[in-house]
């Protein structure tokens, strides 16, 4: 079943527009991932539609926040997400996708080069040791940590600009009452992503 199709739609529904080419490399990421994941488990999910969902679409759904930034690091990439949909989206933003499992970043590594990826790069390593060469404008992690540990993992990346991003199925109130309100503000936005009933929420932090 050829997945172009429902991918234009949720790109529609999202408001995305893309090129031709973007189109199609991010449809092969897509089919790389798939054939990966049946040795390597990189995902839970194996159904390729589902993954176009969960994976893709759900990565582009936070699209309109990366439009003007330059400098970025996907924190717990895993298999590149959403840090490589979102290179491919804007090749003007350079990435960094970071994750400690060799396995991932193999597959990472992998993916960029055949998906012809020249503005993002993999580095295996804990957050808590990664030190970036420039300033971060933004600073994103998908179902990666609790919010408070999510923001002191990355504070020794944070610069005065840099704007930290989760991604989460939903904010509840012991994990927002435990981040240190004195020190920053955060701010939940609810997602619609094509192809996902569940509760989707970009949950975005800066410093006071």
């Amino acid at each position: 079943m050829s997945l172009k199709e429902p991918f234009l739609s949720g790109l529609h529904d999202l408001g995305i527009v893309l090129e031709d080419q973007q189109i199609d490399r991010l449809l092969d990421y897509l089919a790389l991932l798939d054939k990966w994941n049946k040795s390597y488990n990189l995902t839970a999910i194996t159904d390729p539609s589902k993954m176009l969902s969960y994976h893709l679409l759900d990565s582009l759904s936070i699209a309109a926040w990366f439009k003007d930034c330059r400098n970025a690091l996907d924190v717990g990439s895993g298999a590149g997400l959403p840090g490589l949909p979102l290179a491919i989206a804007f090749p003007d933003c350079r990435w960094t996708l970071l994750d400690s499992n060799g396995k991932k970043t193999r597959f990472i590594q992998q993916a960029l080069a055949q998906c012809a990826v020249k503005n993002a790069a993999v580095v295996k390593s804990r957050v808590e040791d990664y030190h970036a060469s420039e300033p971060l404008d933004i600073i994103v992690s998908r179902a990666y940590a609790s919010l408070s540990h999510f923001t002191e993992s990355v504070a020794h990346l944070v610069q005065p600009q840099t704007v930290l991003m989760t991604m989460k199925t939903g904010l509840d109130e012991d994990e927002a009452a435990a981040l240190d309100s004195m020190k920053y503000d955060k701010q939940e936005t609810s997602l619609q992503v094509p192809g996902i009933s569940e509760n989707r929420s970009l949950v975005t932090v800066t410093q006071r």
